[in-house]
């Protein structure tokens, strides 16, 4: 048995045009000259759904009136689908502003119906529209258990006896097929499905369309559904106009969210983790224009989870100063690679993995900058202050180069060796220093102009503490010089 999801919007017009974190107030979207949708505020003082634009203005003077645009309906319509696209990639358009999730194969991904269940719903929560979410185990089930929820809905209904019991029970005038016959219905005394489906189907279809009985059918498991699936993109790439300036970067954080949310049901959908995103922060247009302000975040390891990337891009905001107020942003994927599942070790170390290693390192980076979170890279040269690099843990997007074997070294190299004292013919530091190790050898750097000739030796001093130091061999003069320490 298969298990959908319906996803309905009643409010999706009204929301296109006013943003839920704005002050909602009297609002109110027609279409045609007649009210299609109005805000609570609105509803309070008497507007009503197909009311005329005149008699709205006359009951309701502070009506805010909006034009119903259906290009940025769609596009709404887009982004919740791209965003949903995370927990299956069986996701539909439907009617009247809806859409249809088969998630059979994803319940045990997300720990059954009732986690996934929530989960939709959180998601569309963010994306800033309010929903009503049905569960059958028929698509037009589902569809129609959103349309009109009631507090036997909100069990998520899984078995077909008693979808069907529940779908008996709801308003004829839930099918759009069944609209055009509603004086005729209401006549002979049918008002619910239940009802319907108890009148003789030949009469019922000689009087209606042919689309009544397919629909009656669909809805009750009774024939088969066809949808054609919702395709992500080949690239991805993300915009969302602001509902008013913003002057703190800490502020955007919540409207870029909705950009993640939409980025990660992508790359779950195209099976790939993002390694570098940018999100732009655009600023005023036209003649006073302001270059928009790139936030580049590269991580050490891809990834694909929003929870991680919000957090990253939390921490980049927090330590930005805004150089003009922010009206629009843009979200961009500029570095995906092939998404590789985690594997499980039968003996996990208990220091971490290292996804854990590498989360922390991209979690230092956005917190402290980039030039401040350094990682070792040692390079191919015998010479210790060459090979011993440190580069920028953001910058490796790679393994570094295998540098040369080398005898006992300290990690520890001094970034200017100390010259050191002579006495009785060994070197002092603190006090005599005794050989216990060497000497290495090293005798190069003639082909860049920077020639080393040393011996270097592991010395102890009367402490214990052993000591990294070498001995100069150019000249006559012996000179010792201090040049690492061990822990």
């Amino acid at each position: 048995m298969r298990t959908w999801i319906g996803v309905h919007l009643p409010l999706l017009p009204l929301e296109t045009v006013r943003p839920c974190w704005s002050d909602p107030g009297r609002h109110v979207v027609v279409d045609r000259e007649r009210v299609l949708v109005m805000s609570a505020q609105a509803a309070a003082e008497g507007v009503r759904i197909g009311m005329r634009r005149g008699g709205v203005q006359a009951i309701c003077p502070d009506a805010i009136l909006h034009e119903h645009d259906s290009v940025r309906e769609q596009d709404a319509l887009n982004s919740i689908a791209l965003a949903l696209l995370q927990y299956t990639p069986e996701v539909a358009f439907a009617e009247e502003a809806s859409l249809l999730l088969d998630v059979t194969a994803s319940l045990r991904a997300f720990d059954g119906r009732r986690k996934l269940y929530r989960l939709v719903r959180a998601s569309v929560g963010v994306l800033g529209f309010t929903p009503r979410i049905g569960m059958a185990p028929t698509a037009q089930g589902a569809w129609l258990l959103a349309r009109h929820p009631t507090r036997s809905t909100l069990r998520r209904t899984v078995r077909m006896e008693s979808m069907m019991s529940l779908l008996d029970a709801l308003p004829c005038m839930l099918l759009p097929a069944l609209r055009p016959y509603d004086e005729w219905l209401e006549g002979i005394g049918c008002r619910t499905l239940g009802e319907l489906r108890k009148l003789p189907r030949a009469g019922l279809q000689r009087r209606c369309d042919k689309n009544v009985l397919d629909a009656l059918d669909r809805a009750y498991g009774q024939a088969p559904e066809l949808f054609e699936w919702v395709q992500a993109p080949k690239s991805f790439s993300a915009n969302l106009e602001l509902p008013d300036r913003i002057e703190h970067a800490e502020a955007v954080l919540f409207a870029a969210r909705r950009l993640l949310l939409q980025m990660t049901g992508w790359l779950v959908a195209q099976q790939l983790a993002v390694a570098r995103f940018v999100l732009w922060l655009q600023h005023e247009r036209g003649r006073s224009a302001i270059a928009p302000t790139p936030i580049e975040i590269a991580l050490a390891d891809p990834v694909w989870h929003e929870e991680h990337l919000t957090r990253l891009l939390k921490e980049r905001l927090g330590r930005l100063e805004l150089c003009a107020p922010v009206i629009a942003i843009r979200l961009e994927a500029a570095q995906v690679s092939a998404m590789l599942p985690p594997t499980e070790s039968l003996f996990p170390d208990p220091g971490g993995t290292p996804a854990d290693y590498h989360r922390l390192l991209e979690l230092l980076t956005a917190r402290l900058g980039e030039h401040s979170v350094l990682i070792p890279s040692p390079r191919a040269d015998h010479r210790p202050e060459i090979c011993n690099a440190w580069v920028p843990a953001a910058a490796v997007t790679r393994p570094a180069p295998s540098a040369p074997h080398h005898a006992e070294r300290p990690f520890w190299i001094l970034e200017t060796p100390i010259a050191l004292m002579v006495r009785d013919h060994r070197p002092f530091y603190g006090s005599p220093l005794r050989m216990i190790k060497g000497p290495e050898r090293i005798e190069c750097g003639w082909w860049d102009g920077k020639l080393v000739v040393r011996d270097y030796f592991i010395a102890q001093g009367q402490t214990a503490t052993c000591y990294w130091i070498y001995r100069e061999r150019t000249g006559e003069e012996i000179c010792w010089f201090l040049h690492g320490l061990f822990a």
